[in-house]
């Protein structure tokens, strides 16, 4: 960490999210604004879509931390800038997609796009945002980093695929569940600040370092989000709560649960896992409860966190470095 030595004992806990954003303000604004003008086709429905969807803001979390990992070496670069814009482009494209297949109705506490527009279009759209993102990224013209987001981007369909087949089956064990998260979830953010490396041309050493800090840091949030699901209230989340569960998804507190419940309790779990049966909620959520599976996710959580600071002691003490040590302690403390 960098000094604090300034900080009194009785330094806030929670992290102020927005202080962290203010550091890569003026970058933002530009991939926005990039965002914006890249989003324009002459298929109308795509740019109004597009613009719901970007307009429907969510943290932009991992364009903030390509940037940062950008502004931690030296500096963001046009490069930066547009590799930003495709890292959101691919985030977006799979969370179009990931509505369709959990038929979800609210996303960020608004409709969801296929809510809004039906799937084909969803689907459709999402593709797009695909495409558009490779061709953004042909721009920078470097190899590597096509190498990188293609590998990417097969590995997050894998992910997708993995998870699809381990919907509403509650057999589905904390090794595979943590295989589909790594896939589906970390890699992005893994992308994300493994580029802000590679732009700046740093050592092997230091690009894998900062890949795996976007590693940890992605899974410790895709575990806090599942912590979320049992414990948030829905204007926090912005999604329904119970949504996993009506999807049949088992997550790492339902895993949790069933191993470390009474048969009984078990048995609720896995009947509510096979059926995709948000009706059971309460019961369901009583066990999640007793076995105290919230914890048990919460405190995998920090473990990955920690992982993920630990392996910024390679870069020079800055805001920069602090700010990212920041949002890994943010990712497991925030309520939304």
């Amino acid at each position: 960490m960098a000094s604090h030595a300034h900080q009194s004992p009785t330094a806030p806990t929670t992290i102020d999210f927005d202080s962290i954003k203010n550091l890569t303000a003026s970058e933002a604004k530009a991939v926005d604004q990039l965002i914006i003008n890249e989003l324009s086709s002459d298929v109308i429905l795509i740019n109004q879509m597009g613009h719901y969807i970007v307009g429907n803001g969510g943290k932009r979390l991992r364009p903030m931390l390509l940037l940062l990992s950008a502004k931690a070496l030296g500096g963001v670069s046009d490069k930066h800038l547009i590799l930003a814009a495709v890292i959101e482009f691919i985030h977006t494209a799979t969370l179009l997609h990931d509505d369709v297949v959990d038929d979800s109705d609210l996303r960020r506490g608004k409709e969801s796009a296929n809510a809004v527009w039906g799937n084909a279009a969803s689907v459709l759209v999402g593709d797009y945002l695909y495409s558009r993102a490779f061709e953004m990224m042909v721009r920078t013209g470097n190899m590597r980093v096509m190498e990188i987001l293609s590998k990417t981007t097969t590995a997050i369909a894998e992910g997708e695929v993995l998870q699809l087949l381990n919907c509403n089956n509650p057999e589905t064990t904390e090794a595979k569940y943590l295989e589909v998260i790594a896939r589906k979830t970390a890699i992005l953010f893994s992308a994300a600040t493994r580029l802000g490396a590679v732009l700046a041309n740093t050592p092997a050493e230091m690009e894998d370092n900062l890949a795996l800090y976007g590693q940890h840091l992605g899974i410790a949030f895709q575990l806090i989000d599942d912590a979320l699901d049992y414990k948030a209230n829905q204007e926090d989340l912005g999604k329904n709560l119970g949504d996993d569960l009506a999807e049949g998804k088992p997550t790492l507190p339902l895993i949790y649960a069933i191993q470390n419940g009474t048969e009984s309790e078990a048995n609720i779990i896995i009947q509510a896992i096979t059926n995709g049966n948000r009706e059971a909620f309460n019961d369901v959520y009583a066990v999640v409860k007793r076995t105290q599976a919230i914890a048990y996710t919460e405190q995998r959580a920090e473990e990955e966190a920690q992982k993920a600071i630990d392996a910024l002691n390679i870069l020079p003490d800055s805001a920069y470095k602090n700010a990212l040590t920041l949002l890994a302690k943010f990712s497991v403390q925030r309520s939304y």
